[in-house]
C-alpha cells in the first residue's frame, strides 16, 4: 500500500504534462494548489496556473528548497541542466522524473550516487484523474517510489515495472492515449456520417469508449469475451468488426505501438 502523499510538491517544468500533473493532483485533493509550485523559464506562460492558485516561478532551486518531493517534467535534453541547478539544495528529498528515456543512472549522475530518485511514465489523463502510470525504481529509490505511488495512484492507476520496460510503457501508455483519442475521433466521424450532429457523435463515441474500458477494468474479462457477447450471428456488430479487420484496424494499432516504442528507444 502506498504512503500518504507529500504535502508540498515542486513541479519543475510547466508544459502540458507538468500542468496536467499539477491540476490533477489539486483536483483529486491529494495536494492543495497552494502547496504545488510550478516552474518554467518564462514566468508569463504560467499566468493561467497562477490564476488557479498554484505557486509559480522561474527559480528551480527555490522551489525545491520548499518542497517535500520534486517532479522533473522538462524535456529530456533539459534534464541534466535542471538537475545540476538543483543538486546543491535537493538533499534527501525524493525526486521523480517523468522525462522520456532518462534512466535512473542518468538522473543520479548530476546529483550523486545517493540521490533518491524514481521514474514515472504517466499520460495527460492525469488531469482527469484517469492516467495509467508506470513507475520504476531500484534498491535506492524507496522514498521516491513510495511518493510516486501515492501521487500517481491518486490520479488513475499506477503499476511498478522493471526499468527496462519503461520504453515500452512510453509507447503503450504515454503515446497510447493519443492512439485511443484518434480512435474516438474516427468513431465520432463515422457517427456524423450516419446522421448524428458532430457534438452528439463525439459524446456517443467517447462514452462508449469509456464504457468499454470500464468493462474490462471492472470485470477483468478478456476483450474478446465481451465482444462475443455483442457479436451475434449475421448481426451488425460482426459485420462492422469484420470490415475493420479487412481494413487492417488491429494491425495498424499494433504497428503504431511498435513504431512509437522504436522512436522512444531512439531517445535513450
Amino acid at each position: 500500500m502506498s504512503s500518504a502523499p507529500p504535502r508540498r510538491v515542486a513541479v519543475l517544468g510547466g508544459g502540458h504534462l507538468g500542468a496536467a500533473l499539477a491540476r490533477g493532483w489539486a483536483a483529486s485533493g491529494l495536494v492543495t494548489a497552494a502547496d504545488i509550485t510550478i516552474t518554467r523559464r518564462h514566468r508569463s506562460k504560467l499566468d493561467s496556473l497562477a490564476g488557479e492558485g498554484f505557486g509559480v516561478g522561474t527559480d528551480n532551486a527555490a522551489a525545491v528548497s520548499e518542497a517535500d518531493v520534486v517532479i522533473v517534467a522538462v524535456q529530456p535534453a533539459q534534464v541534466e541542466g535542471v538537475l545540476r541547478d538543483i543538486a546543491p539544495v535537493l538533499g534527501a528529498r525524493p525526486l521523480i522524473s517523468v522525462a522520456t528515456g532518462v534512466s535512473l543512472a542518468a538522473l543520479r549522475a548530476p546529483l550523486g550516487p545517493d540521490a533518491v530518485v524514481a521514474r514515472a511514465m504517466p499520460n495527460t489523463a492525469v488531469e482527469a484523474g484517469s492516467s495509467m502510470t508506470c513507475l520504476a525504481g531500484d534498491d535506492r529509490s524507496g522514498p521516491a517510489l513510495e511518493a510516486a505511488e501515492s501521487l500517481f495512484a491518486g490520479v488513475g492507476r499506477a503499476l511498478v515495472i522493471d526499468e527496462d520496460m519503461m520504453t515500452p510503457a512510453t509507447a503503450l501508455c504515454a503515446c497510447g492515449i493519443a492512439f485511443f483519442l484518434r480512435t474516438i475521433r474516427a468513431a465520432a466521424q463515422g457517427g456524423t456520417e450516419i446522421g448524428f450532429h458532430s457534438e452528439e457523435a463525439l459524446l456517443l463515441a467517447a462514452q462508449t469508449a469509456r464504457g468499454a474500458a470500464d468493462l474490462i477494468l471492472t470485470t477483468r474479462s478478456h476483450p474478446e469475451s465481451e465482444i462475443d457477447r455483442v457479436a451475434t450471428p449475421r448481426g451488425c456488430t460482426i459485420a462492422g468488426l469484420n470490415e475493420l479487420e479487412h481494413r487492417g484496424f488491429s494491425s495498424a494499432m499494433i504497428r503504431g505501438i511498435l513504431k512509437a516504442s522504436e522512436r522512444a528507444g531512439e531517445l535513450l
